[in-house]
């Protein structure tokens, strides 16, 4: 059987070879990726269904997260030049509430591609995330002043620039920023951002801006019910003001919310609705999203970035506009 194995994965790196040629000069990694999974699965495919015996093998176990990201790190220092792999590290690490070294995957990424404005977003995201006083240091103002110069207009690095005018005490410039997104968004987002700008225009002692129309309710809010699981209550003792949030975030993105609120634990249990009021950042709403990845966490440090220590539910992933409620549970053992 061996000679029909290696002749059929010969076969099938010979064809996909020819179909990926057209590639080959503009991305040779893409390219060899592609080889090298197609002719891993055609031996595992043969594997399979090409020996009987293969009905009694135990299959290995599925590896575990840290398995896959000390994988993906090997395979970056083996081949540093791979933006997408660091951007998926710094995603990944990300979720994981391990900022500093997403910022620092980001910041690979940006090396490696640096005139893309969403990545050069991206990572001007995560090191703000991974920034103790949580602001827009001089390398991610940089960044987020290139993603403007390539890309003009750009909706997320403007909101950021906007965001590093307020932290250096320049409230008009802000103001001034953020004005033009009120056109470019839908309006639920513009009643949220016109807050920002006004708040802005306060502090630099401008007008605020004229009121416009009501915005429509949210056709995606969420209703979202949390309880604390009552054996782990009786083993845990905890402070009735422990911060409580409940977060909608995108699946598998940036740890950033797409909408929150914060509550105490004695509030418990609650019921509340997320709505794109609840967003912290006027770009991204819940109106716009067709799926989100639901939580609730305790957090001593009343810090809505994850921090060591927190207990997070297990995460609920749903489709919007939801049909029903979503229920959170703090403190429940999660099935193995």
């Amino acid at each position: 059987m061996t000679p029909f194995v290696v002749s059929a994965v010969v076969l099938s790196l010979v064809v996909l070879l020819l179909v990926l040629w057209p590639l080959w000069r503009d991305s040779r990694a893409l390219v060899i990726g592609g080889v090298l999974a197609l002719g891993l699965a055609t031996f595992a495919l043969y594997s399979v269904t090409g020996t009987p015996s293969a009905i009694n093998q135990v299959v290995a176990p599925a590896p575990s997260l840290d398995e896959a990201l000390a994988d993906l790190r090997a395979e970056l220092k083996r081949n540093p030049a791979l933006p997408e792999g660091w951007q998926l590290l710094g995603k990944t690490l990300a979720s994981e509430g391990r900022l500093a070294e997403s910022s620092e995957a980001f910041a690979e990424a940006v090396k490696h591609l640096p005139d893309d404005p969403n990545l050069l977003v991206e990572a001007a995201q995560a090191r703000l995330y991974a920034a103790p006083d949580r602001k827009l240091d001089a390398q991610a103002l940089a960044w987020v002043q290139h993603a403007l110069a390539v890309q003009p207009g750009h909706q997320r690095a403007t909101w950021l620039l906007g965001i590093a005018q307020r932290q250096q005490g320049k409230p008009a410039d802000a103001a001034k920023t953020w004005e033009p997104l009120l056109a470019q968004v839908d309006p639920a987002t513009a009643a949220t951002l016109r807050v920002q700008i006004n708040a802005a225009r306060a502090d630099a002692g401008m007008p605020s801006l004229a009121d416009a129309a009501p915005a429509p309710a949210s056709t995606n809010a969420l209703t979202v019910k949390v309880a604390l699981d009552p054996d782990f209550a009786s083993r845990v003792r905890l402070r009735g003001d422990t911060t409580v949030f409940i977060i909608a975030r995108l699946p598998g993105g940036p740890p950033m919310p797409v909408a929150a609120e914060k509550h105490a634990l004695q509030d418990l249990p609650l019921t509340v609705t997320l709505d794109d009021g609840d967003s912290p950042m006027p770009t991204q709403k819940l109106s716009a999203l067709k799926e989100v990845e639901v939580i609730a966490r305790l957090s001593a440090s009343g810090d809505p970035m994850r921090q060591e220590g927190d207990i997070e539910s297990a995460p609920v992933r749903t489709a919007l506009p939801a049909s029903g409620t979503v229920e959170l549970v703090l403190g429940q053992s999660r099935p193995k």
